[in-house]
């Protein structure tokens, strides 16, 4: 019987002690539909992972609050022969969103960011001034789930910000009646999309700020632009999530989720079944 890992939180990263038993067991149940042998190990302590078919690192929430351990750890999985996926590679730079701005130097269609390495209000209102608005978001470059990301606008004090390395970018109002998109390939292929919606107010459609998730079917456009992001990596990947937002002139690419993604399998016709069918065509090789 095939074996995969999916690796976990560390159980002493209180921030996420409540959920994520059940989001391991909905990424492993279409596997073990499929026949596999899922085992759970936690990322900061995984032991020996040698004998594992795959090792899928979909639940290692934490990384962006320990990002050294997390580039030397994958490293390390690597150079012991561990079959990661996605290949180590990916889950090296895509922990780092600095990633946006090569996407966009191939020419794909992405919210415009700047990089900074410590934002104040005087690097903000440059950036406003640049963008030519008056309202932006700023995050940092490392981070998940909205951490430390702000709306701004000229003349607000600066509070709760990202306190190290930032990418700062124009706020797009559509996402408060739009929400954005997000497109999961499983193997390169389609499986299915779902639409994030944030409560009246807010602007972060994360499930911890109570965000609208509703089955989505992707325009024309979302789907040649997540194909466009598809063919810009160089690298085969098992899963893939897209995440799109309207932008004045079509959708645009903010983020690429290929770590520890919420696949919403529970919005997929098939229930998870591609994905399953994609790690048993890697396997097989």
């Amino acid at each position: 019987m095939p074996t995969i890992a999916i690796l976990t939180p560390d159980p002493g990263d209180l921030h996420f002690e409540s959920r994520w038993a059940e989001v391991v067991e909905a990424n492993a149940a279409p596997l073990r539909a499929a026949g596999f042998d899922v085992a759970q190990r936690v990322w900061t302590g995984a032991g020996d992972l040698g004998g594992f078919d795959l090792v899928l690192p979909l639940l290692a929430w934490g990384y962006p609050r320990a990002h050294d351990l997390w580039v030397q750890t994958v490293r390390r999985w690597e150079g012991e022969g561990v079959r990661l996926q996605n290949p180590a590679s990916v889950l090296i730079w895509n922990s780092d969103k600095t990633y946006l701005g090569r996407l966009a130097a191939r020419g794909v269609a992405t919210v415009p960011t700047l990089f900074a390495d410590r934002i104040d209000a005087d690097m903000l209102e440059g950036a406003a001034s640049r963008f030519g608005t008056d309202r932006l978001v700023a995050k940092p470059q490392i981070s998940a789930g909205a951490w430390q990301t702000i709306r701004w606008s000229p003349g607000d004090p600066l509070r709760g910000g990202p306190d190290g390395a930032a990418m700062v970018q124009p706020y797009l109002a559509a996402i408060e009646t739009a929400g954005e998109v997000s497109l999961v390939y499983f193997g390169g292929r389609f499986s299915h999309a779902i639409a994030k919606r944030p409560q009246p107010g807010d602007f972060r459609v994360q499930p911890e700020y109570d965000g609208i998730i509703t089955p989505h079917r992707p325009s024309a456009d979302e789907r040649a632009l997540a194909e466009a992001v598809l063919a810009a990596i160089d690298e085969p990947l098992l899963y893939a999530r897209i995440d799109l937002v309207p932008g004045p002139d079509g959708p645009l690419v903010i983020e690429i989720e290929l770590i520890e993604p919420d696949l919403y399998l529970g919005f997929d016709p098939a229930g998870g079944a591609g994905f399953a069918a994609a790690a048993r065509e890697l396997i097989a090789g």
